[in-house]
């Protein structure tokens, strides 16, 4: 009787055939991950950025009326929505942004056109949680 010991092939060449496309498909799903994370926070980051969205918060954190409402500091507080296009020279920005004061919490609606530097607001609105809704375009038209 023989007994000698079989050596044992290493964990690789045991498991190869199906560790091969199992890391293919994992490292090809985190790649996309990454790619569509990066995108994602690149983007929001421009719209949190803009001339328009620093504007509007400086707005309403100097309106007597929604510093009633909400209180004061008036800060964005969440996730962004919209768009922010720019075409040769023209900007234009579409813009949703949650916000929140120590009181109250509310949206912050942006609509903004420009050309070159010079941006034309055609809507800057807040409406605050309890459905009381301000427009400071309109109230600087009065």
């Amino acid at each position: 009787m023989n007994n000698e010991l079989i050596p044992q092939p290493n964990w690789w060449k045991r498991n190869w055939p199906w560790a091969v496309p199992v890391g293919g498909c994992l490292t090809i799903l985190i790649l996309l991950g990454v790619t569509v994370g990066s995108i994602f926070f690149g983007v929001t980051s421009i719209i949190d950025d803009s001339i328009p969205m620093e504007y509007a918060l400086e707005k309403i954190n100097s309106d007597p009326e929604i510093i009633k409402l909400m209180g004061s500091p008036i800060e964005k507080n969440g996730m962004i929505q919209g768009e922010f296009n720019l075409i040769n020279d023209e900007k234009s920005a579409n813009i949703k942004a949650p916000i929140t004061g120590p009181k109250e919490s509310g949206a912050l609606f942006i609509r903004a056109t420009a050309k070159g530097d010079n941006w034309t607001y055609h809507e800057i609105r807040v409406v605050i949680q309890d459905n009381n809704e301000v427009d400071l375009i309109n109230d600087d038209l009065d």
